[in-house]
């Protein structure tokens, strides 16, 4: 395991389970952050250093990202990635945590609280990412398969330059946040980001959070131009078609897709008041 010099304290890197890993350990109860499509754990860590004690906040690199072991078939669904992450959380002994999923991590984050209910005390759902409910294994839709031609062509760094800005809300006048999930992004590499685009591309969210009972909550940026506030909605609503506590959808202004970067105090705010359960009656 290696320890880097942190704000609050030491943040870790380590590989448990065949996936890689940060982690600002702590005495608290656990959180786990799972990330996007184009991001991997390093993009959470500036929140994980600013996460008050005595939290134990852990981010994972999601199967082929960075130098987590990527799936040895094709096709994963959004099931395959809650089994690897169960795996994960065994072999680092933690049983129960709080679930944050950020863009496709909420499909990750959901079907984990569907399958293993008991495993998660809150989940937290950010910019969600609907999915398109295809056929595995057949065509990948339109806007999925662009993705992986454009990555090819272009390779990762002129992918992630093209891509990046989009992901910030007024990308001109933040060039450091640009620069920031640039970095992130022009890391992304196969089989990782193809297995995560057959993911998006065969799951629905909405599907599996009719399944999900575990009290859950939603974040989204107000001007998120990649998974925009009505996806949100959409999950909302078809989370308030199960039981247990669901609360209303949480908008940040002045925030894009990156939500967690672009307003990291009050990201950090709204996760401190779910967990205290100030959201709920």
């Amino acid at each position: 395991m290696h320890r880097v010099g942190s704000q609050a304290g030491t943040l870790e890197t380590g590989i448990a389970a065949n996936i890689e890993y940060s982690r600002r350990a702590g005495t608290g109860p656990k959180i786990v952050f799972l990330h996007g499509i184009g991001s991997n754990a390093h993009s959470f860590e500036a929140t994980m250093e600013d996460f008050p004690e005595p939290f134990d906040v852990i981010a994972w690199n999601a199967p082929g990202y960075s130098s987590s072991g990527p799936f040895q078939a094709a096709w994963p669904d959004a099931f395959d990635y809650a089994e690897r992450l169960v795996d994960f959380l065994d072999f680092l002994g933690i049983q129960v945590c709080h679930l944050i999923g950020h863009s496709l991590g909420t499909l990750m984050a959901a079907a984990f609280a569907a399958k293993y209910p008991q495993r998660v005390d809150t989940l937290v759902l950010a910019a969600c990412a609907i999915g398109y409910g295809s056929e595995p294994g057949g065509e990948l839709p339109e806007k999925a398969a662009a993705r992986i031609d454009a990555l090819i062509a272009e390779g990762p760094e002129k992918f992630a330059a093209k891509r990046a800005p989009r992901l910030i809300y007024d990308a001109e006048n933040n060039p450091e946040l640009v620069s920031r999930v640039y970095d992130t992004m022009s890391k992304v590499k196969m089989p990782g980001y193809l297995h995560a685009v057959q993911m998006l591309s065969c799951s629905k969210l909405d599907e599996i959070l009719r399944k999900v009972k575990t009290s859950t909550s939603f974040l989204v940026g107000a001007q998120d131009v990649v998974t925009p506030p009505s996806q949100t909605a959409a999950a909302f609503d078809a989370r308030n078609q199960s039981t247990g506590f669901v609360a209303e959808p949480v908008q940040f202004a002045d925030a894009g897709h990156a939500l967690y970067l672009q307003k990291q105090d009050k990201f950090i705010r709204a996760i401190e008041r779910i967990l205290s359960r100030e959201v709920q009656p």
